[in-house]
């Protein structure tokens, strides 16, 4: 440690990186079992990102606008791996979560705003993911308090039992049934060519349209994932050598979690959305009533159910553990799975008193296809609090390790531009 350390009586960034990240902390086998033994925080946020709310949101675009919204999933394929990408950089060489350092680098103010969006955003989230179960329920004739009971028991024990590498394969586990809609998909049969007319035909100048474009990039891009993600590396412990495999994991779930998406989509333009039906959905059971007709009544309802659970149950997991951590990072306290109850008694009380409550209101009864929708355009209004400081904090690294050059630039124009379109067509969406 050098004489500016010692004075300071803290580390730099570039010793942090240095020392405790590179030397401290062993790496993973070589090659691709490296990359193997890195993959899960990556492919839990982005399958955590085809949550229940996604789903819908991807359900109503198919039925209300048939193929026309198709393209923007793989769009948002590459914006996607952009901004988590972020994440990933700003974790392993940091080894801070995401509102830890927006508060050292921008102020507790600044921090707690930040942070403040994202327990707004994690709310929403939370209330979505349980009403989806809750409707899934329905489906078996399960009444939503009884499917509450047994949701916030099971991940509430999960939470209290496991350490964050059991947490994260039962969520890859689960999350792994979302693969269902590619079947759905397939067997709706689309037609090639509705699909190539409609996926270049764009209505810009309807509002109700552009209010689907935002719930989409919303559905997308939610702030909870890039402070999950960052605070998954951490509590990982990856190091700077675990770093290309952490992009591939970026990058595996990107793809798999637009191809989900778009794999909903067309499964509901084949079917509500032929010849401009326009169709408007509000129940979980109106949208899982649409495939049965291909394959069958029980073998949909069971798919649609796997495939709806294995979203709403990761993306649970997932913004619990993100608002408790991120809330537990502002206070100064203890705010790992790998502490105990007892040690970290306001993050497992955060985690369960919040799950609870939002159990309870949610067995009441809520209209979830509104919801659903509605917080993902809360998202896209949230984007430049959250993809603002990702970026700044960026620009922030190791002169190795931050964006330079071309990518640089891409960079910041994918973030400006996503941005901007997702608070545009928030607000001509709403206002129209």
């Amino acid at each position: 440690m050098d004489a500016r350390e010692s004075l300071n009586g803290k580390e730099s960034m570039e010793s942090r990186m240095s020392y405790s990240r590179a030397i401290a902390i062993p790496g993973y086998a070589a090659g691709w079992a490296r990359t193997a033994a890195v993959i899960g925080p990556g492919v839990v946020v982005m399958l955590a990102d085809t949550d229940a709310g996604s789903i819908i949101t991807a359900a109503q675009s198919g039925a209300q606008w048939g193929y026309r919204l198709l393209l923007l999933q793989f769009v948002l394929v590459p914006i996607l791996y952009v901004v988590q990408e972020l994440t990933v950089r700003l974790g392993i060489v940091t080894g801070k979560g995401h509102g830890e350092l927006i508060r050292d680098h921008f102020g507790r103010g600044w921090a707690w705003i930040s942070v403040g969006t994202l327990v707004l955003a994690c709310i929403g989230a939370l209330f979505s993911e349980l009403s989806g179960l809750a409707g899934v329920g329905l489906l078996f004739g399960v009444p939503p308090s009884l499917t509450m009971i047994v949701v916030v028991c099971g991940l509430t024990l999960m939470a209290y039992t496991g350490s964050y590498l059991s947490v994260e394969r039962i969520a890859m586990a689960i999350g792994a049934f979302e693969l269902v809609f590619l079947l759905v998909a397939w067997r709706a049969h689309p037609q090639a060519g509705a699909m190539i007319s409609g996926t270049l035909s764009m209505p810009w100048q309807e509002p109700k349209y552009l209010y689907l474009v935002a719930a989409n990039i919303g559905a997308v891009i939610m702030p909870w994932m890039v402070f999950y993600q960052q605070s998954a590396v951490v509590e990982k412990k990856l190091t700077i050598a675990d770093l290309p495999g952490a992009r591939w994991d970026t990058a595996l779930g990107a793809v798999v979690t637009q191809l989900i998406m778009a794999s909903v989509l067309v499964a509901m333009a084949a079917t509500l959305g032929k010849a401009g039906a326009n169709a408007t959905l509000s129940t979980v059971q109106q949208i899982a009533g649409t495939i049965t007709p291909f394959l069958g009544e029980e073998t949909g309802k069971l798919l649609f159910g796997l495939g709806m659970t294995g979203a709403a149950l990761v993306a649970t997991v997932v913004v619990m553990l993100t608002a408790a951590r991120s809330l537990g990072e502002m206070l100064g306290v203890k705010h790992s799975l790998e502490h105990t109850p007892r040690e970290a008694p306001w993050f497992y009380g955060f985690y369960t008193v919040s799950l609870a409550a939002a159990g309870l209101i949610v067995a009441s009864g809520v209209n979830l296809v509104t919801l659903s929708v509605g917080v993902q355009v809360m998202n896209a209004l949230l984007l430049p609090i959250v993809l603002g400081f990702l970026y700044l904090l960026a620009r922030r690294l190791p002169a190795p390790y931050r964006p330079r050059g071309r990518y640089a630039v891409v960079v910041a124009l994918t973030i400006a531009l996503t941005t901007g379109i997702g608070v545009y067509t928030s607000l001509v969406g709403v206002g129209g």
